[in-house]
């Protein structure tokens, strides 16, 4: 397989190569990103401190009947 390296930039979410570079439609290509700084986000779940509480955070699940809305 040959490879041939074209540098580009994003602009606006968009690959722009630096080259006038025609690539034939439904081209195989693969991006390779330098010092790119992998961000990944983390949410946490919360958590009751004080077990007393937990009575505050029960829920009363009532079902209905179609005919009944």
């Amino acid at each position: 397989m040959q490879i041939t390296t074209i540098q580009g930039i994003v602009k606006n979410g968009q690959i722009q190569l630096s080259e006038d570079v025609k690539l034939p439609e439904a081209a195989t290509v693969y991006v390779l990103v330098p010092n790119l700084e992998k961000r990944t986000a983390r949410i946490m779940s919360p958590r009751l401190v004080d077990k007393e509480r937990l009575k505050d955070f029960e829920r009363e699940i009532i079902e209905i009947e179609d005919d009944e809305i």
